[in-house]
């Protein structure tokens, strides 16, 4: 029976280097998310526009896409997607008026955008949690890479990846659309206070149910991996 016909039966994943791992841990988070928000806040205490601040923090993301390639030889996607992420904010702080309530507007239409690039990818070869899994759930190498790029043969794979990219972009539409209605019916200083609260709590809500998701996904892997293996194992002993 080939690979293609037993999906569960795959190799198991090549041991994780920790090093390899914390290495690409900490440059994912100094260039994506500590170096941006550091230069935001510099650049703003100092007098720079919100989108001026937000335009150049944009840039670590670029560093991490070429520290990427040079060192592992391809393009880090998840850095694109935040590269994205924060050119769409620094465009969305240009346009419109500047009053509380518009900014809490404006943090919605961030999230909205999101959730809708979520959605849109899952027209694309590829759905965008493919790469979120790829980034935090291999250690970087090589041999993690290609084994996470190889999953992508197995249709319960596939499904599992396209499910958790529909949740995903589901949800932050249904957070940026809770955000705004909730921006006209509450008062300014509740929605302040609010506002991050939906953010971070839809945030936490999401990575839970995803780990739960993935762990079930993995033991009903093995689950049919052994079914099929004791299957194959009594068709031999009989032949």
């Amino acid at each position: 029976m080939s690979a293609q016909e037993t999906p569960a039966a795959q190799a198991a994943p090549p041991a994780r280097s920790g090093s390899a791992t914390a290495i690409g841990w900490i440059v994912t988070i100094v260039f994506n998310v500590v170096a941006p928000i550091v230069t935001y806040n510099i650049l703003t205490g100092r007098g720079w526009t919100e989108f001026t601040a937000l335009l150049l923090s944009s840039a670590w993301p670029v560093v991490d896409t070429v520290v990427s390639l040079a060192w592992r030889r391809h393009i880090d996607e998840f850095a694109i997607v935040t590269l994205v992420f924060l050119v769409i904010t620094a465009l969305v702080t240009l346009v419109g008026t500047h009053s509380a309530r518009a900014l809490l507007v404006k943090d919605s239409a961030v999230t909205g955008l999101f959730g809708t690039l979520c959605v849109a990818t899952l027209l694309a070869p590829r759905p965008l949690m493919f790469y979120f899994g790829r980034k935090f759930g291999t250690d970087g190498t090589a041999a993690g890479v290609a084994h996470f790029n190889g999953l992508w043969q197995y249709p319960e794979f596939r499904a599992s990846m396209r499910t958790m990219t529909t949740v995903w972009g589901v949800a932050y539409l249904v957070e940026a659309a809770l955000r705004v209605v909730l921006a006209y019916t509450l008062t300014t200083d509740t929605m302040v206070v609010l506002s991050p609260v939906l953010i971070y709590g839809f945030l936490v809500a999401l990575i839970f149910w995803t780990i739960r998701y993935s762990k079930r996904k993995q033991a009903e892997g093995a689950a049919r991996a052994a079914a099929r293996e004791a299957a194959e194992r009594a068709v031999g002993s009989t032949a």
